[in-house]
């Protein structure tokens, strides 16, 4: 039942907030406590599959693969527990900051309905339904967008729903060649039947139209301009649950599907991340060191800390393919895991403080700001915090994490992406000491008109900010735990029998993975020894279990 409530809690708290359509306080309170009741599921559940492994759900009461199921593993159980963290954040956070108009037509509702798809999205067990999570998230994200109708927003929606509604039906299209050729979508299935097929050159043509769906949802380069040129446009509290959420969702389905189902050709999916992740990193950061907006700064930052992400998982595909190195690859992916831990919370944590300073000068223009350090020291302070940690600073969380994904890369021999990351970092403190000097250190301008926060707000404004901005400092301090659950997560993605035997039972890997093969494909002999090449894939359970 853990696995369902973070879906189906969301879903009732917005079927609550349109029966309070026009009142902004009602809807703000069902928000508030739904988030709350979800994060305290969302904690419940990581707790529950720590102890006793993944969970699963069979919805309807079809057993897998013919059924509907959703599988929480202790990778999706941290997503669903940092998604829920963010919601509830945001919801608080939105009582401060979200205008009445806005907040009486759909805000609130809207705002569950997106978490509840990505909380469906990281505990889908089939493709066909990881597909359906996205549109709710499309649909969702696409209305808060251009929630208000301004200029601005309209503008930037478009470019938004065009490339993802794109993504889509490249999606789909690649769900539909993979069923048309495996006969199924679940994913623990299709991790068997992908094997059976003996051609790795088969299973990666049809992992590639998938992989362009998911990039292009985790704006990864080339296909990245939809999200500096949207996100800075809705409300902050909107922004934030993007920036924070969103791209992390495709991020997430690359890498459970890269390692779960397409893993015959790892080594050239892995050295195709890795270039892919060096460009994204690069233009991210060179794209946010000529803005001068503080929230179209943040927005291209989006897009460089994903290549972080991606240069994890690259480095492990790529050292599991070749057979060696399993502990560098496990501490590479580990990286990854980590990375997303901490971007998630200190990004979103950035978004709502711009918010806070739009709500203090109406603006985030750098040239208008300043001064902010003597009327506002303490948000000055957070600031700071939070943005030393996105650099990487020692002793914050994202030092950790930017120092796991080095280790990992230095032990696996991929010297290159290494380099192009820790200039990548210099650039990113560059970029955050631009935002610090000219927006809060230096002199107000003379026709600048600082704002304050009313009394009534501080709590919810400043709430939120503060307990991300500690969750940060108390992870850079005692990184240990973290590192660990990180570490298990990534172990657990890499030796998927424990998945796949709760999804489908403790028997199926020792089955025939494909059901009338020879009726459907012929005689298997025809298909035997088309490896092209490929080098046979380790025992990775039996080599991590023989490690000290």
């Amino acid at each position: 039942m853990l696995v369902v409530l973070p879906i189906l809690a969301p879903m009732l708290g917005a079927a609550l907030c349109l029966t309070l359509w026009g009142r902004a306080r009602g809807q703000a309170a069902v928000a508030v406590l739904t988030t709350g009741a979800v994060l305290a599921c969302a904690i419940a559940l990581l707790f529950t599959v720590r102890a006793s492994g993944t969970q699963v759900v069979e919805l309807g009461g079809w057993a897998a693969p013919f059924g509907i199921v959703l599988v929480a593993d202790l990778f999706g159980a941290i997503m669903v527990l940092l998604g829920a963290a963010v919601g509830f954040a945001v919801a608080i956070f939105s009582v401060g900051t979200i205008d009445p108009l806005r907040a009486q037509r759909g805000h609130y509702p809207l705002t569950l309905c997106l978490l509840a798809a990505c909380s469906g999205a990281f505990v889908a067990g089939d493709l066909f339904n990881l597909y359906v999570w996205f549109e709710l998230m499309l649909m969702s994200s696409f209305v808060l967008l251009t929630l208000g109708g301004e200029r601005g927003q309209l503008e930037g929606a478009i470019k938004y729903v065009t490339l993802n509604l794109f993504s889509s039906v490249v999606f789909l299209a690649g769900v539909g060649l993979i069923y048309g050729v495996t006969g199924t979508l679940n994913m623990a299935h299709l991790a068997i039947r992908m094997d059976a097929l003996n051609d790795p050159a088969l299973a990666t043509a049809l992992a590639a139209p998938l992989l362009v769906g998911f990039g292009i949802k985790a704006a990864v380069f080339p296909l990245f301009f939809w999200l500096p040129a949207s996100y800075h446009t809705p409300p902050p509290a909107v922004s934030a649950l993007f920036a924070g959420l969103l791209t992390k969702v495709g991020v997430y389905s690359i890498i459970r599907t890269t390692i779960l189902i397409f893993d015959q050709e790892w080594t050239l999916l892995g050295d195709a991340l890795l270039i892919v992740a060096g460009l994204t990193m690069v233009s991210g950061v060179l794209g946010a060191m000529t803005q001068n907006d503080m929230r179209r700064i943040l927005s291209f930052h989006i897009v460089s800390q994903i290549g972080y992400m991606l240069m994890g998982l690259g480095i492990a595909l790529r050292l599991l393919g070749q057979g060696q190195a399993i502990e560098a690859a496990v501490m590479a992916l580990t990286g990854s895991v980590f990375y997303i831990l901490h971007h998630i919370l200190v990004k979103t944590n950035l978004f709502l403080i711009s918010g806070a300073v739009l709500k203090l000068r109406g603006t985030c223009e750098l040239s208008d700001l300043g001064g902010i350090t003597r009327t506002n020291p303490f948000l000055s302070a957070l600031f700071f915090i939070t943005s030393m940690s996105l650099a990487g600073i020692p002793i914050l969380s994202g030092f950790w994490a930017k120092f796991t994904l080095v280790r990992g890369g230095l032990e696996g021999g991929a010297y290159g992406i290494v380099g192009v990351s820790l200039f990548v970092s210099v650039c990113t403190l560059f970029s955050m000491i631009k935002i610090w000097s000219q927006g809060f250190w230096r002199e107000a301008p003379e026709d600048a008109n600082p704002a304050a926060i009313t009394v009534a707000n501080r709590p919810a404004i400043y709430g939120p900010i503060i307990a991300l901005a500690c969750v940060t400092i108390g992870i850079g301090i005692s990184a240990g735990p973290a590192f660990s659950l990180a570490k298990t997560a990534a172990e657990e993605l890499i030796d998927n029998s424990n998945y796949i035997a709760a999804v489908l039972g403790e028997d199926a890997l020792e089955a025939d993975p494909m059901d009338n093969w020879e009726e459907k494909w012929g005689p298997k002999d025809e298909y035997a020894g088309k490896t092209d090449g490929a080098q046979p894939k380790p025992d990775l359970a039996a080599v991590m279990e023989a490690q000290p």
